[in-house]
């Protein structure tokens, strides 16, 4: 076998780990699986939504707490119709789509061989292909009791205008000047004709968006610095260097709202793919709802005494392909001497479960004084309590969902109130006083 597909064959079964893994120790389910389940669409565990909830934290906390000029949104999912014609979705929200007459299968055109496209040749049974057709990816429902053209709402396919749509609202409400931000984290739908490779491209998935209003002419400075930014940021949340790259748009790929965009890519199993777009948008968006709704939607800069129509300068990540990069990025196998130790080097803040605190053995007092750490750590932090099975297994299971530190209670705990830490990437061990735990989590659990 050559070295390319040894390589290949490793990044399947790597991909094969993690989804055992995230199904078997309660993070990621498939939706309805006892129906069989259904296509490009994920459930998040127990274990899943603590992670997924402290990405966002982690987000939510430098993008919002530590500026002074960003607010924050939760705009409705269902909104009027007219704002997806000023946005151009429903005229340019498309992929070209393609059937198999004999297989019956369904493709994006620009995602098969051009061979293929060019000799109407199925890629997998070799069957005929039907002439490309455009498909828009936006799901459609009707609001009220009649299902009619004149009630058609979309499931919003991004957040991003739902900012826009507001930006009076908050630049006035909150008194802002630009330069200012405003952020989002929520659900957008995409009806994409060929999701895949587990959470990464999926039909219902969040987005966490900032849009940040600049004076035109201050835009590609702005742009630079808010890419600078947005890779700083993958790195504190603990992805390797080596795992992120940018990856410019050429003419060809620029979205029709943008004169300059970069993605932030990480290297899955899979490939490079991208995690998060940075985007110039001009004055597209604001001017197309200002045009469509008759809204005057312009801007009085006292500095300098003009009104203009501010630019954009997009961030906009996804949350489920961070947690997917983040569980790629940390999980490790370390040989021990004795066994493989399968174990997710997470940063502590995103952690699901922030500690573990373990009697030794199930007698002499040991359990309770146990429980009564677990009880008072829980207010502060997300903590679990074990005492069932061997020590070395109990260690071995927290390993394996990233719990960064166990504590565990011992005979000398009975003796002079001390317990081990254990810590989980050198699993190296040392004697704390039990009072002084809870300090000592507020310590290492920072972002």
């Amino acid at each position: 076998m050559s070295k390319k597909n040894t390589a290949t064959s490793s990044q399947a079964q790597l991909m094969d780990k993690i989804v055992s893994l995230c199904k078997r120790r309660g993070f990621i389910f498939q939706s309805s699986e006892i129906y069989g389940g259904i296509n490009a669409c994920w459930d998040y565990g127990p274990l899943g939504v603590e992670l997924k909830n402290n990405i966002k934290q982690a987000w939510w906390r430098a993008m919002v707490y530590e500026r002074d000029d960003i607010e924050g949104l939760d705009a409705a999912i269902l909104m009027h119709p007219k704002v997806w014609e000023a946005s151009g979705h429903v005229e340019n929200f498309t992929d070209p789509l393609v059937d198999c007459k004999s297989c019956k299968l369904r493709f994006r055109a620009d995602q098969i061989p051009e061979e293929n496209l060019k000799l109407k040749k199925c890629p997998e049974c070799g069957g005929e292909l039907t002439e490309p057709r455009r498909f828009n990816l936006m799901f459609k429902t009707f609001m009220g009791p009649v299902e009619d053209e004149a009630h058609v709402v979309y499931l919003r396919p991004e957040t991003a205008q739902g900012i826009y749509v507001n930006f009076e609202n908050v630049y006035i409400s909150m008194r802002r000047k630009i330069p200012f931000g405003i952020a989002q984290i929520g659900k957008a739908f995409r009806n994409e004709i060929t999701p895949g490779n587990f959470i990464f491209r999926t039909r219902e998935f969040e987005q966490m968006e900032m849009q940040y209003f600049v004076r035109p002419g201050t835009d590609m400075e702005w742009f630079e610095k808010w890419r600078e930014e947005r890779f700083k940021w993958y790195l504190r949340i603990g992805i390797k260097p080596e795992k992120l790259r940018f990856h410019q748009h050429g003419p060809d790929e620029l979205a029709h709202y943008a004169s300059a965009a970069y993605d932030i890519q990480f290297e899955f199993p899979f490939g490079w793919q991208e995690l998060e777009g940075i985007h110039n948008r001009t004055d597209y968006d604001l001017s197309r709802h200002q045009q469509f709704s008759g809204k005057d939607l312009s801007y009085y800069d006292d500095e300098i005494g003009q009104k203009y129509i501010p630019y954009i300068v997009e961030t906009s990540a996804g949350c489920d392909r961070t947690l997917l990069a983040v569980l790629v990025n940390a999980y490790d196998e370390e040989d021990t001497g004795k066994e493989i130790r399968t174990v997710l080097r997470l940063h502590p803040f995103l952690a699901p479960i922030k500690a573990a605190v373990l009697p030794l053995v199930n007698r002499e007092n040991m359990p309770e004084i146990a429980f009564e750490i677990y009880k008072s750590l829980k207010p502060h932090f997300k903590v679990f309590y074990d005492d069932s099975g061997s020590i070395g297994r109990r260690y071995r299971r927290q390993d394996e969902i990233g719990t960064p530190f166990c504590f565990t209670v011992d005979s000398q705990t009975l003796q002079d109130g001390t317990v081990t830490v254990r810590d989980r990437d050198t699993m190296k061990q040392e004697r704390i006083h039990k009072d002084e735990i809870l300090n000592f989590l507020k310590e290492k659990i920072t972002f």
